[in-house]
């Protein structure tokens, strides 16, 4: 297992010490790193997602009010 050191402010460290005294502390850090791993990519996902959206927004071929009304006739019974 790798070993990672991190200066953090000092009521953060007392803060987790206390929540976490009786827990594995690497454990737990561990797990809140996987997290926020987790969400940052997740954010990069969407991110993504919304720019191929907004992309295909520019390449749409737009229509007029009347190809509209007319393409519902069309499509009516």
């Amino acid at each position: 297992m790798a070993t990672m050191n991190f200066s953090v402010p000092e009521d953060v460290k007392e803060r987790f010490n206390k929540t976490f005294a009786n827990a594995n502390k690497s454990a737990v850090v561990t797990q809140l790193l996987e997290e926020a791993i987790e969400r940052v990519e997740r954010k990069r996902k969407c991110d993504e997602a919304i720019h191929r959206i907004i992309a295909g927004f520019a390449e749409r071929t737009t229509v007029t009010e009347e190809e509209l009304r007319q393409a519902r006739e069309e499509g009516r019974p």
